[in-house]
């Protein structure tokens, strides 16, 4: 035993007088092989734990000796009063040149002892592999380490913290002195970055135990709880002076700046491991706790930025809202009721603006002998459909504007995007007349025609179509108007047929085909017709007959089924046969060549009715205005001739006049018993042939802008127009907004209409489920019809008690509420 303990003290001797060496930096001299040996004879004499201890005991021996004076140095009282109490006179330079001396301190005592450690821990490595493996001890690396933890960090400060009332240790004043740096640097200072990132460091190179577990780090365990404790407080204590200060923009940038500087932050100063954490203060105390009041601003939140269209601003509202909720719902909201609000004033504007000044959309009177009117004012029917394209283009602009934000500020949300298409769709709806509008700004664009557009233009016009129409809920009130606007469009020639199948196609990949298929039969109809037409013609040229062919006779075969009741019924008789009793009495010429067509048209059909409809027909008829006698110069002193195109039943007045004689007149009265017309299609046709300047063939006595059945009519001589061409104007061709009463008699049809369909439903759905209980039915229901009605509840129960009473359904006995399908 005494042998092994004078063999160990030469070897520890030797090992002690390295350690000093190695400490005071004179290890140039050493022998590594010798001191190595060394360590192994003592190992190898059983005696790896005295070497163990002896080591740490010389190590704290050390740190008391030679390093803790130099630390106490530093740690003057200035120091621990600016860095743990921080009193009001203190300035920042001063805290700054004291903290950073501190700092410098601690970093070079530690990269000393670590130098040193490691130089030790290669000496004793045989120690290590031997002693501490067998014996599960820390390393004596991390052993002596550590001893920097225990006996500088966690050294109490004794007489220099005695007047604070507290235990502080070393440890308490560099996070002291860190976090106030850092704050410093957040209030605009200038700071050495690189020595907290020393400290940092270090703090995580160090543990709270010697087993050196991950989650212990000093750096994890006490450095990073009081940064971000300083860090809310600092930041909380921001945002109440940004909301009493600054505006919303003003805080936008702000904390998309602060976001920046902490994450570069702990990329160059602390560490990466807190990034995660630093940013969730900002989120919960810069942006959570004072987003509704920054959005809510009047004048400058986020109500302004929508209006004013800030880019930046949302987009930076986009991102940090985006942060902190996942379902962004503040900026939903506040979206959702922009854009009702906006809807709503989209509404009450229209109800402000006057719309009987001139505008560019009028029609101008062409060249025409009269003169040409200096003033105008829109007529009645003209400034509802004025007002019907208004409130289509501003919720059109409307929609651009949202688009345009879901795009350049909100990444094209899906959640936004749904948020802001379902406010469109419920103020859209709200507004009562919202598919008669739509169906009325489609037709306006597309009577234009594609003269003079290009093919992007026409897109433009199709898209918005569709995007109009998916906002409607009421669709199948839309495609009862859209149908009517269409077939006004189709008989009068109004529209280019390939872009109407273009919609309709559109419209049917959108909607479907139920939705089209009256459409699609339109345009069926439109050419077989066509064919129709021309080969009537080819057949005409081939007869004998004179007054046959001065007659050229373009047919439009309509299938009722198909067409609006308006483009198919008569106006005096729904129900009779084109030559019955109480038709419109068409001159003899015309009724030749009706039945000459008619027997035509049957000639390969059978069992066919056609009811001529002249209320839906146009007619070209070529005048001629004799000399007016007495007139030696001027347009009146010859022959004129012009080629004027009339409504059907303007043909039919205008050619009572051929057989009158000069100066004749024949009285309102005396017109509808050679006519048969109804009074209101006569007052129309009068009125367009007898006021309207442009095609005053007719003159009326007395000369006033009503026509009355006192009234007499006669040949205007001296009709003078520029144009050869004139158009008369089509008073019932022209798709207007319908009346309250109009209104009210288009609803009372389409709820019939609805009727047939929640029955078709209720049938289909019990004949495949057999047995279904009544919120089930009902719910079954609403889903089936939502793409093309709301149902409502009441109709649905009623139209349930109907098929229970016509015994299509029965209720089950003993649950009333369940109804079973009867086969």
């Amino acid at each position: 035993m005494n042998k092994e303990v004078s063999e160990f003290e030469p070897c520890w001797d030797l090992l002690r007088s390295s350690l000093v060496d190695i400490h005071t930096k004179n290890a140039s001299r050493l022998s590594f092989e010798q001191l190595y040996r060394a360590s192994y004879k003592i190992v190898l004499r059983k005696k790896g734990d005295l070497l163990y201890e002896r080591v740490k005991i010389f190590e704290m021996e050390w740190f008391r000796d030679h390093i803790m004076p130099v630390i106490t140095e530093l740690v003057s009282n200035n120091l621990v009063s600016t860095a743990l109490v921080q009193p009001s006179g203190s300035s920042a330079h001063e805290r700054r040149e004291t903290g950073e001396k501190f700092l410098r301190g601690i970093r070079d005592s530690w990269r000393d002892h670590n130098m040193s450690m490691n130089m030790i821990a290669d000496v004793l490595m045989y120690l290590d592999r031997t002693y501490t493996a067998d014996y599960k001890k820390p390393s004596i690396f991390a052993t002596t380490i550590g001893l920097f933890r225990d006996n500088i960090l966690r050294n109490t400060l004794g007489s220099a913290v005695q007047d604070l009332g507290e235990p502080f240790v070393i440890f308490d004043i560099l996070n002291a002195v860190v976090l106030d740096l850092i704050n410093m640097e957040r209030d605009g200072d200038n700071i050495d970055r690189n020595l907290l990132r020393n400290i940092t460091t270090m703090l995580e190179s160090l543990y709270e135990t010697d087993d050196e577990l991950e989650k212990q780090k000093l750096y994890l365990t006490v450095f990073e709880p009081r940064f971000l404790e300083s860090s809310r407080a600092f930041y909380r204590n921001e945002s109440e002076r940004l909301l009493r200060e600054s505006d919303t923009g003003t805080w936008l940038r702000h904390t998309r700046r602060r976001l920046e500087e902490e994450h570069d932050r702990c990329g160059t100063t602390i560490s990466h491991l807190t990034a995660e954490k630093i940013a969730a203060v900002i989120d919960a105390e810069l942006i959570v706790s004072k987003l509704d009041d920054f959005l809510g601003m009047e004048g400058v939140g986020l109500k302004n930025m929508i209006d004013h269209d800030r880019i930046e601003d949302l987009t930076i509202v986009y991102n940090l809202v985006s942060r902190v909720d996942k379902t962004k719902m503040p900026l939903k909201n506040a979206l959702q009721r922009r854009v009702m609000d906006l809807g709503v004033e989209v509404e009450k504007t229209l109800r402000e603006t006057d719309f009987s000044n001139p505008s560019a959309n009028v029609a101008a009177d062409g060249d025409d002998g009269g003169d040409k009117p200096k003033a105008q004012t829109l007529n009645a029917a003209a400034q509802q459909t004025a007002a019907a394209i208004k409130w289509v283009d501003d919720v059109l602009r409307l929609k651009d504007k949202f688009d345009n934000l879901c795009v350049t500020c909100f990444n094209n949300d899906l959640v936004l995007q749904s948020a802001v298409t379902k406010s469109f769709s419920e103020f859209i709806n709200l507004f009562k007349m919202s598919s008669e509008y739509v169906s009325l700004f489609i037709d306006d664009n597309l009577k234009r025609g594609n003269k003079g557009r290009s093919d992007a233009e026409i897109e433009v016009v199709l898209d918005k179509a569709i995007v109009l129409l998916r906002y409607l809920g009421d669709r199948d009130m839309f495609e009862r108007y859209y149908q009517k606007h269409l077939a006004r469009r189709l008989l009068h020639g109004k529209s280019e047929i390939e872009t109407e199948k273009e919609l309709a196609r559109r419209m049917r990949a959108e909607m479907g085909n139920h939705f089209t298929h009256k459409f699609d039969g339109m345009f069926k109809d439109m050419e077989i017709s066509k064919d129709l037409s021309d080969n009537y013609r080819d057949h005409i040229r081939n007869l004998g007959d004179a007054d046959s062919r001065r007659v050229d006779l373009g047919i439009h075969v309509l299938t009722s089924n198909n067409w609006p009741p308006e483009a198919t019924r008569s106006s005096q008789d729904e129900g009779s046969k084109w030559k019955g009793k109480g038709d419109c009495i068409f001159p003899p010429e015309i009724r030749r060549l009706q039945d000459s067509f008619f027997k035509y048209y049957l000639r390969n059909r059978s069992g066919r009715v056609l009811t001529w409809v002249p209320s839906a027909g146009s007619a070209d008829i070529k005048c001629v205005f004799p000399k007016v006698p007495g007139k030696e110069t001027g347009p009146l002193s010859k022959e004129r001739r012009y080629e004027l195109n009339v409504p059907t039943h303007g043909m039919v007045i205008l050619m009572l006049f051929n057989d009158l004689p000069d100066g004749e007149t024949l009285s309102f009265e005396e017109i509808q018993a050679k006519t048969n017309m109804s009074g209101t299609d006569l007052v129309r046709s009068l009125a367009s042939l007898s006021i309207a300047p442009k095609a005053r063939v007719l003159l009326k006595e007395p000369p006033t802008k009503n026509i009355k059945p006192a009234d007499k009519f006669g040949f205007n001589p001296q009709f003078v127009s520029k144009a050869i061409k004139i158009k008369a104007p089509t008073l019932n061709g022209v798709s207007k907004v319908e009346g309250e009463e109009e209104r009210k008699e288009t609803e009372k049809k389409n709820d019939q209409t609805r009727q047939h369909v929640v029955d078709a439903a209720i049938v289909r759905i019990m004949k495949q489920r057999k047995n279904l209980s009544h919120i089930q039915l009902t719910t079954e229901i609403i889903t089936q019809l939502s793409s093309r009605f709301k149902p409502d509840i009441g109709m649905i129960k009623r139209r349930i008690e109907d098929l229970l009473v016509r015994e299509y359904l029965e209720r089950t006995e003993g649950d009333s509420t369940v109804y079973r399908y009867l086969a």
